[in-house]
């Protein structure tokens, strides 16, 4: 049915429509094979991450070092690690495919 549009009410006073597409009529939005390999490059990141920090901490400052089951700065650096593992690995994901 060519045209057809789904009608959304989102917050009060928001409504919006979606043209109703193949892809949007039962068809999954993302393929198995992109989800497990975005996992992939989670779980790698998470994994490079926390190795980086863990070898690093001890040079750390001892604010910056995580102590088990409490949120502090430690926690939020090891985070920053392992986002900035998951761009290198993203960057380096990109650099394979733009010389392809």
């Amino acid at each position: 049915m060519r045209g057809r549009k789904e009608w959304y009410q989102g917050e009060p006073g928001l409504v919006f429509s979606v043209p109703a597409t193949p892809r949007t009529a039962g068809a999954p939005a993302v393929s198995k094979l992109s989800l497990s390999g975005n996992f992939l490059q989670s779980l790698l990141a998470v994994l490079l991450g926390n190795a980086a920090y863990y070898v690093l901490m001890p040079s750390l400052p001892p604010a910056a070092r995580h102590k088990l089951f409490q949120v502090d700065l430690g926690l939020v650096i090891d985070f920053w690690f392992c986002v900035v593992a998951f761009g290198l690995i993203r960057t380096a994901q990109w650099w394979r495919h733009r010389r392809e």
